[in-house]
């Protein structure tokens, strides 16, 4: 592998030094969180607005697209050029993009500003990560896992009522002017006390890699959201870009295998851990996804509760997942055993979707949200703790690459499941509902009930018998796809299990590839020579 390399002396890490950089990468984060948390509880008010109803589903599409596009680019350019430009550069972007999302007068141009922010807010999450492994050795990643949670807590708790509160009254734009102030906060604190080297690669990075796997993910984005949608499964434009998905990867495998610093090195394959992990990761992305993207929906048929309230009883599953990340990771920095978590987290997840099989039309929200919350204790024994794996089994030099990799198998699993068993549900509600409809035709027939038309406030005020039998419809198309995920748990069972044990690394990232050294006694501030990096000026 050629390495890419620097022209200054090594910076000295100190622990004053790791507290610092780990509070940039918290402002990026916190700024990228809720974003995501607090645009949701808004959307059906920004839409109604703009005039995109009918078009509704782009809202979350481009930003996904975007974000799951620029993943492995980041992960990638960060290894090869640094982290630190590209982190502030998603910032930039990411702020820029949500004050030209708070002033779009226009449904497509709002669009258009959602897919840029995805385009920060993607290098936000992937370079905090892989900027983590290259502070801090894998041993001590533990200790900094709680406080990230907690901000994702925060968000997750906060984002949709903030959302919630800026569309009933201040206006939705304000989900957007908020971001302003805190992405220029959090630009400053980095650009001030994110001191990470900055590099030159030896050859030539890999564009065509990169193109072609940016025309693989643009394409599987697009068929699992247009599939059996827009266009059915079996229609020509699908099958048509199915073949074209075929032909690229081909290309990309032979691009790959004789680049001379490539995209997506497939030596990395050859690594148990990351191809066990990727592989585990794309099961529960695609689990995650798939089991959760329908229960607001339910909820809110079920119960009348609106959109914003649907997704608040969903916060158990958040809080479920901040406790056990904060656990695992608390335990594995005490002892540097972490094999144990993922199987124990999948066991868990199991036990919650075989109590979700129990749903039914009379089941309370309260069990529903307990429900989700044990989901969530296994989902945090195994999401966060699948990245330390990856970065401490890989190379230094390869931290970013494998960690974007992880999250890009991820999405790409979640993107999937919310196609396939997004297919199955609406097939089934579809049929159960006709069925329904046909039961009652006299209360249908005295409301005017239409089932192309079904919003939860009309659902709630219909005569109890037609309302018990629609809301028994969602239940009953929404029970077997938790059955029809069991059979995957059991494959990411024995996934986990096969997970090489690797002691946890006592050196961080950027010690490994000697473009720092280690003083936990010497503050930055007292050394005699400069730490700057190619124009990054020290703590």
């Amino acid at each position: 592998m050629a390495l890419a390399t620097t022209d200054s002396a090594p910076l000295v890490m100190t622990q004053r030094r790791i507290w610092l950089i780990f509070a940039a990468l918290s402002a990026g984060l916190l700024l990228a969180s809720l974003d995501q948390m607090i645009t949701g509880a808004a959307m059906p008010t920004i839409v109604g607005q703009l005039g995109g109803v009918p078009h509704m589903a782009w809202t979350t599409t481009a930003y996904l697209l975007a974000t799951t596009l620029v993943m492995p680019l980041y992960g990638k350019f960060g290894d090869l050029f640094g982290r630190r430009r590209l982190f502030l550069f998603a910032i930039t972007v990411f702020t820029a993009a949500s004050f030209g999302a708070a002033v779009s007068t226009g449904f497509w141009e709002f669009i258009a500003f959602r897919a840029l922010q995805g385009v920060g807010g993607g290098g936000l999450m992937i370079l905090a990560q892989a900027t983590m492994a290259d502070v801090v050795p894998a041993r001590e990643l533990g200790k900094y896992g709680a406080p990230m949670g907690a901000i994702y807590g925060l968000t997750a708790v906060g984002g949709p009522i903030l959302g919630g509160e800026f569309a009933d009254h201040l206006g939705w734009r304000w989900c957007f002017w908020i971001n302003v102030p805190i992405g220029l906060a959090a630009l400053i604190i980095a650009a001030r006390y994110l001191t990470l080297p900055s590099k030159r690669p030896a050859v030539r990075p890999d564009y065509l890699g990169a193109a072609l796997m940016s025309a693989g993910t643009t394409l599987l984005i697009l068929i699992s959201d247009w599939g059996g949608k827009r266009y059915g499964w079996g229609s020509p434009t699908i099958l048509a870009m199915m073949v074209t998905v075929a032909v690229v990867i081909s290309v990309f495998i032979g691009v790959e295998s004789r680049a001379a610093e490539p995209m997506l090195p497939l030596r990395l394959f050859r690594n148990r851990t990351f191809a066990t992990t990727s592989l585990l990761g794309f099961i529960m992305g695609l689990i995650m996804f798939a089991s959760v993207a329908f229960v607001p929906t339910f909820l809110q048929m079920a119960t009348g509760v609106s959109a914003s309230a649907s997704g608040l009883l969903s916060i158990p599953m958040t809080i479920g997942m901040f406790l056990t990340v904060s656990v695992t990771l608390g335990a594995v920095t005490r002892t540097g055993r972490c094999r144990v978590y993922p199987p124990l987290g999948v066991v868990i997840i199991a036990a919650g979707m075989i109590w979700m099989t129990r749903l039914d039309a009379h089941t309370p929200a309260s069990v529903v949200s307990t429900m989700l919350f044990v989901i969530g204790l296994g989902l945090g024994m195994v999401m966060q703790l699948l990245v330390l794996l990856v970065q401490n089994a890989v190379p230094a030099t390869d931290v970013g690459t494998a960690t974007s990799a992880n999250n890009y198998f991820r999405e790409m699993g979640g993107a999937l499941g919310v196609a396939i068993f997004g297919s199955i549900f609406t097939h089934r509600l579809t049929g159960n509902l006709d069925t329904a409809f046909r039961a009652h035709p006299g209360e249908v027939l005295s409301t005017g009930a239409n089932p192309a038309a079904l919003p939860p406030t009309v659902v709630d005020h219909l005569p109890a018998p037609l309302r018990d039998a629609i809301v028994g419809s969602y239940a009953d198309a929404l029970v077997p796809v938790f059955a029809y995920l069991l059979p995957g748990l059991a494959i990411a069972f024995i996934v986990a299990l096969l997970i090489p044990h690797i002691p946890l690394a006592d050196v961080s990232g950027l010690v490994a590839r000697n473009e720092a050294i280690h003083d936990a006694d010497r503050d930055p501030r007292d050394e005699k020579e400069p730490t700057t990096i190619l124009g990054t000026p020290p703590a």
